[in-house]
């Protein structure tokens, strides 16, 4: 008997239905391409100065050991008089798409609310550049922001490393590459709908098989992007799917939220679970009625509200302001 999927939220299967065709689950390769225009050119739409409220500046800054430079957006408020909290952004884009603006309209909004300064990561993207080059790019993007948090405004002490979708799940790889390799320690982790499990056999992976923006279908192709044959075999890095990890100990707090009606949310959860079975801090939200992206693609509707007042909620708490 197939697995029935719980039922979206009234606003935001509203908002899906509105979609029409630009809703149909499932991805492969051979939609790639259009995606990653579609997210260039949403990405250089966004006013990254929000009205003239940062400095936007752009860092080439050394990449990995025998790899490119990578490049760091910095937006730092204009107003700033001290060293400010430091948000490390992290782009979704299931591994293969986007750029280090895409996405940046949440971030920034965090930050104005707060008082922050924004660093986002663009690394290499899938299939061209399969594990590790992703997570090694954001980690060099880490240590080079910690490094040189003062000189664009930030306090080495209250970096807050955060992402959505694939983004999510690098944060959490990289807060674990950092643990390991006794690098820079984050205040804090936030991961948005994250990515987590290249096995892709959770229930929640087969409820919403052919439901929703990103079903197990355009997972398996994301991870196979990723991974190549080495997808749900038994070798996997944790630095690549984190759900691998095996000691999730001695790690920041983390902030995870995920909707009902998605494919991440099973391994969402079973991430947090295991946050407080190692003796973590996690914060946990499953969105009643949520799908993948919902609070981007439907910013009004009270789900949406809800989950991004949470989000700052937990920042506010974990700054100490």
């Amino acid at each position: 008997m197939p697995l029935v999927p719980p039922p979206f939220d009234p606003e935001l299967a509203a908002c899906l239905e509105s979609l029409g065709d630009a809703a149909v689950p499932g991805f492969s390769l051979a939609d790639l391409d259009a995606a990653r225009r579609g997210a260039g050119v949403g990405a250089e739409l966004t006013d990254l100065t929000l009205g003239g409220a940062f400095e936007v500046t752009e860092c080439a800054v050394p990449g990995p050991p025998d790899a490119p430079g990578i490049s760091l957006v910095v937006c730092r408020p204009v107003s700033a008089t001290a060293a400010l909290p430091v948000l490390y952004h992290v782009h979704g884009g299931g591994m293969m798409a986007g750029t280090g603006r895409a996405g940046m309209d949440v971030p920034l909004d965090w930050a104005r609310e707060l008082g922050a300064v924004v660093v986002s990561v663009e690394y290499r993207l899938a299939p061209e550049h399969p594990h590790p080059a992703p997570v090694e790019d954001v980690y060099a993007g880490l240590r080079w922001t910690a490094g040189h948090a003062r000189e664009i405004g930030g306090d080495p002490e209250r970096i807050v490393v955060a992402g959505a979708s694939a983004g999510g799940g690098l944060t959490a790889a990289v807060t674990l590459l950092a643990r390991d390799r006794r690098g820079p320690r984050p205040l804090g982790q936030l991961l948005l709908s994250p990515m987590l499990d290249d096995r892709n056999d959770t229930v929640s992976s087969h409820q919403m098989a052919g439901v929703g923006l990103w079903d197990r279908t355009a997972n398996e192709t994301a991870w196979t992007a990723l991974l190549g044959a080495r997808r749900g075999g038994p070798d996997v890095s944790p630095y690549a799917a984190p759900a691998r990890a095996t000691d999730l100990s001695g790690l920041p707090p983390a902030y995870l939220d995920t909707g009902s009606a998605e494919t991440f949310r099973d391994e969402t959860v079973d991430y947090a679970s295991r946050l407080w079975q190692a003796g973590g801090a996690a914060e946990l939200h499953v969105w009643p009625g949520g799908f993948h992206g919902f609070d981007t693609l439907a910013p009004q509707a009270a789900l949406s509200r809800a989950a991004r007042a949470a989000r700052i909620g937990w920042l506010r708490r974990l700054l100490g302001d």
